[in-house]
């Protein structure tokens, strides 16, 4: 069985989508099945994956709201099976107001794609409202990006406060999967700190590996790639390869290098 990972933070502009796009493409070279679903209205996912977001149909909306055919929706690309997004999502909340199963509905779309991948994806939008908490409640696990700034650990309560209460009342089963340090620079005190408040606050949940300030992470998407694709020797595309190696041992399973 596959494992679904929602990568959550309502906090803005802390790697969600870098992370997302980048450990997806870092767990397919290391030969797992990735399915990718761009759960944000921004789309930004989709486009880092090269897939046009204004030209795909059906998209993660469609599957939704309209009841289409979700293995009708995934869009093979060279690093990640894709269920893309767009700008129309943004007013699914409001119509999933009325629906029957309204927590489930992502759950639902996924639940046929866990025997045929290993790791199931999903960019949340940079809030909590409905369509995170349906990846929530689609999740086995959730990853949490966390900036080293020092905002970052606001609101980490706040998420922490939701998942207990989907823990609680609609997903018994969800974990935390661990939690990434990402935009980090060593050369500053502000970075080592914001990571040892963090370590503090999740003992032996979070990972070895951090993700740097890095260009090359923040020219990718407008190509169209991944970092690993765009400059497979940056020191981004060698934070995201650590990354998913850790990711994998993590669950337990062996990781082979070529």
């Amino acid at each position: 069985m596959g494992k679904t990972i929602a990568i959550v933070n309502q906090k803005g502009g802390v790697g969600k989508t870098t992370t997302c796009v980048n450990l997806a493409a870092a767990l397919k070279a290391l030969d797992r099945r990735i399915l990718v679903c761009d759960f944000d209205p921004q789309a930004n996912t989709t486009s880092g994956f090269g897939v046009d977001k204004t030209a795909s149909s059906p998209s993660i909306y469609d599957v939704l709201i309209d009841g289409a055919d979700c293995r009708k929706a995934i869009v093979p690309t060279v690093w990640a099976d894709v269920i893309p997004s767009n700008k129309a999502l943004a007013g699914a909340t409001v119509e999933m107001i009325g629906m029957s199963r309204r927590e489930y509905l992502l759950k639902d779309a996924l639940a046929p794609f866990h025997e045929e991948y290993d790791y199931i994806f999903v960019d949340c939008p940079p809030s909590l409202e409905l369509l995170t908490l349906n990846a929530l409640c689609a999740a086995d696990t959730i990853l949490v990006p966390v900036q080293c700034e020092y905002y970052a650990l606001e609101g980490l309560s706040d998420l922490l406060s939701t998942i207990r209460i989907v823990k609680r009342s609609l997903n018994p089963d969800i974990d935390l999967e661990g939690v990434v340090l990402t935009m980090f620079d060593g050369r500053t005190n502000l970075s080592m700190q914001v990571a040892e408040e963090v370590k503090r606050h999740f003992p032996g949940k979070v990972y070895a590996t951090v993700i740097p300030r890095n260009v090359r992470l923040s020219e990718a998407p407008s190509h169209g790639k991944p970092v690993t694709a765009y400059d497979g020797l940056s020191r981004g595309a060698e934070a995201y390869r650590a990354l998913a190696e850790e990711l994998v041992e993590k669950n337990g399973c062996a990781v082979t290098r070529v």
